[in-house]
């Protein structure tokens, strides 16, 4: 029966040029030789198949769940992927994307009425401590489930249960003609006037990549910008590295970045074979590390292509790409909207740049690029040409099972249209939890929760959802205005660990789930830090048709309202009291302004940038109980302790607004206790002869203690303490940076700076020292 169902299931999947499922649920080794019997009947070679499976041996090629991410632009006719032992969701969304127009897409899973009670490897790793694994729910497949036994072209068939052996409950068949291959169109032809090769054009595949490489030829000249978008699987990625692949040709230095290598090796894979066609050979080989943070010396020929003319398509991850952009003669974003808009600035110093963007897709499809980045991308000096592509690359454009994943996955959910919140109030929006029965009850609910998440974050992703749905740490609150969700918090407890896991904690054991006790543990080595219990904000986001309107403060203050303890130290709402409640992110000057305004204090700044959004990582805390408030106490003095030195050395390059940010926050007081011999030097500096140099240490002290206790100095005098004072860069940097007319200006302003710190903070014999120069 198995290979009657999947030749049925292969013809109309080729006939429509669309994709099929084929569900084989039950015992995982049937299922495993009928997923043999399924491949070998509809004749497809060994080498145009995968398994994505935690077993091995196979004779197809083979993925492990977790690295399933190789998968990312491979074609294949047929793609198994076994859901027994490890069913990672995000392994789902691969593996639907590497299934070519007339193939198929086979999982083996537990009986399908049994799966979403069992619990396997997937489910342990969202059981973090102190939750053991018959705490994560199975709502997430029941939800797949249901996807599976509804939607059209998806055969189930269910082994052994049958009178006579397996079960067929679903055909898969969907009756439609479909669009189907046609007639074979030839590869689209350059225009009259293109610049780029007709072997570029030739390498498109649709109408609209020609058009987009049409786009691309305007980045020749500085003062071009390209938007690229479109839903996943439309040939972006292809266009851009065709376009890279010419434009080296004709001698331009092409810097690409995207959130991670594996994002843009499209790109280069498409450069490659141009370069190649056009050259009658490959690529050259560079045997230069630019910083591109190589996995190893087989990937340099992939990230750095040369070609005779002296051009070359490189790769940078995307800090270091947005510095160098510059540099390069254009630059090319993959994924642009899967990085943070601070950064995405960055590429704007380049003299030509191309941003692609996925809309929806698990890649990343954040609006930051969308709703906060177009805008200051029209507002720059480049002239701006859009291109969006509709039509996909290798199957037709109804393909049933693309419309399954999207709904399976939510890759495309959206929060709610503009016009339905448009009228919202603060006030008036209504507090509520998002429990996961109601969410799984809910689709509109689910679909507008989740979307905001994705619209929020550079990187949602399928396990996200699982997560939202079934792991125990995990508690989702929203605001409701007419019925629409109009901002989200996703919260994580953390906390709350035993003796014996606090240990190995310290000692060097990772315990997931808990970010912020694992680094106050770990890194700031204090044992005792996991113990008190926490609430994490791990996202917070508000519809982007109403931010800055309050509804993320109002969201944080029915939080903390709900979890908090009081002034007392007693907790609310019994076990579902916090001592603290806390907050990681990319520090931003914006970021720390709202969170320090909703009661949050810096205990931590990491001492590396993330590779992907250039910031800095900030920790937060805000204690509800004495068990928080001295957890926070002595993580504060750490900070304050730890940033006198720090900002001079691994903090050195820090934006100044974010050090002035993050001091602000930090709620332990800085002792000023000066020499007489160090109070003369501070004195003489602000106004009188005396000079910087010769008492650096008490200079760092007192700015240390004004920023960290608030100033009424400016802006630009606050950016001075910290770029020379504490941050120790040269006098000349420091002047040109902020625009002062000279060095003797700058160094006049930074005495006239700590003129009203003397007031402040001087002693006796400070006071009559300053007197000795204001007198005379």
């Amino acid at each position: 029966m198995i290979a009657g169902v999947t030749r049925e299931l292969r013809a109309e999947a080729e006939r429509t040029n669309e994709r099929r499922v084929l569900v084989l649920a039950g015992d995982r080794d049937r299922g495993i030789d009928a997923a043999y019997d399924a491949v070998e009947s509809v004749e497809v070679d060994d080498g145009d198949a995968s398994i994505v499976s935690t077993r091995k041996g196979f004779r197809f090629e083979e993925h492990r769940p977790r690295s399933a991410d190789e998968l990312l632009g491979r074609t294949r006719e047929a793609v198994v992927l076994d859901c027994h032992d490890r069913f990672v969701p995000n392994a789902l969304g691969r593996a639907v994307g590497a299934v070519d127009g007339g193939g198929l897409l086979i999982l083996l899973t537990p009986a399908l009425d049994d799966w979403p009670a069992i619990r396997d490897r997937f489910d342990d790793s969202l059981a973090v401590p102190p939750y053991q694994v018959d705490d994560v729910t199975g709502r997430f497949r029941e939800r797949l489930v249901s996807t599976l036994r509804t939607h059209p072209g998806i055969a189930v068939v269910a082994l052994g249960e049958g009178p006579d052996g397996d079960a067929l409950e679903r055909d898969g068949l969907t009756g439609s003609a479909g669009e189907g291959r046609g007639e074979p169109v030839g590869p689209p032809s350059a225009p009259p006037d293109a610049t780029f090769p007709a072997a570029a054009y030739r390498a498109c595949l649709t109408g609209d990549q020609a058009r987009a490489l049409r786009a691309f030829e305007s980045l020749a000249a500085p003062g071009s910008a390209v938007v690229v978008e479109s839903d996943r699987g439309r040939g972006k990625s292809s266009a851009a590295g065709l376009a890279a692949g010419a434009l080296a040709l004709d001698g331009a230095d092409v810097l690409v970045t995207a959130p991670a290598f594996r994002n843009a090796a499209e790109v280069f894979a498409r450069a490659r074979e141009l370069i190649a066609a056009e050259t009658g050979g490959d690529a050259t080989a560079s045997e230069r590390d630019d910083g591109g943070g190589l996995d190893g010396d087989r990937d340099r020929d992939e990230r750095d292509l040369r070609t005779p003319s002296g051009g070359r398509v490189r790769f940078l991850p995307p800090a270091a790409a947005a510095e160098a952009a510059a540099e390069a003669d254009a630059a090319v974003v993959d994924e642009a909207a899967a990085l943070p808009v601070r950064l995405l600035e960055g590429f704007l110093d380049a003299p030509a740049v191309a941003f692609c963007t996925t809309v929806h897709g698990y890649e990343g499809a954040g609006r930051g690029f969308a709703v906060r980045f177009r805008e200051r991308l029209l507002d720059s000096r480049f002239a701006v040409s859009d291109v969006r592509l509709d039509e996909p690359i290798r199957y037709a454009r109804n393909d049933p099972v693309e419309a399954w994943a999207s709904r399976a996955l939510l890759l495309d959910a959206r929060p709610a249209v503009d016009a339905a919140v448009a009228d919202a109030s603060v006030d008036e929006a209504t507090y509520r939890a998002l429990d996961p029965a109601d969410l799984l009850a809910d689709e509109t609910l689910l679909s507008e929760a989740f979307g905001l998440l994705v619209a929020a974050h550079y990187r949602t992703e399928p396990n996200d959802l699982a997560r939202l749905l079934d792991a125990p740490n995990l508690v989702a609150r929203a605001l409701v205005a007419d019925g629409r969700v109009v901002a989200v918090a996703l919260l994580a407890r953390e906390g709350g660990l035993d003796a014996a896991t606090r240990r190995g904690m310290y000692e060097g054991e990772r315990v997931r789930g808990n970010m912020v006790p694992d680094v106050l543990t770990s890194q700031l080595r204090d044992e005792a830090a996991a113990a008190p219990r926490g609430l994490r904000t791990v996202r917070i986001a508000t519809h982007h048709a109403l931010r800055d309107a309050g509804f993320g403060s109002r969201l944080l203050d029915e939080a903390h309202a709900e979890f908090g303890g009081d002034d007392g130290g007693s907790r609310k709402g019994g076990e579902d009291g916090v001592d603290y409640f806390s907050v990681g992110y990319g520090a931003t000057p914006r970021l720390l302004r709202f969170w320090e305004r909703a009661g949050y204090r810096t205990v931590h700044l990491s001492t590396s940038r993330n590779d992907a959004s250039g910031e800095y990582s900030a920790v937060m805390l805000r204690p509800e109980t004495e068990a928080g408030r001295g957890l926070l106490d002595r993580h504060a003095v750490a900070l304050r302790d730890r940033e006198r030195d720090g900002l001079s050395d691994a903090h050195r390059d820090v934006d100044p607004d974010v050090v002035r940010g993050a001091l602000r926050a930090c709620s332990a007081p800085v002792p000023v206790d000066l020499t007489e011999t160090e109070w003369r030097s501070v004195v003489g500096a602000s106004v009188g002869p005396g000079m910087y140099d010769t008492a650096p240490g008490a200079f760092r002290d007192l700015a240390l203690a004004a920023l960290v206790e608030g100033t009424d100095l400016d802006d630009r005098a606050e950016r001075l303490l910290v770029r020379k004072v504490l941050q120790g860069r040269p006098w000349d940097e420091v002047a040109d940076e902020l625009d002062f007319v000279s060095t003797s200006a700058c160094m006049r302003a930074l005495g006239d700076a700590y003129a009203p710190l003397v007031e402040r903070y001087g002693t006796e014999f400070a006071r009559k020292e300053r007197e000795r120069f204001i007198t005379e």
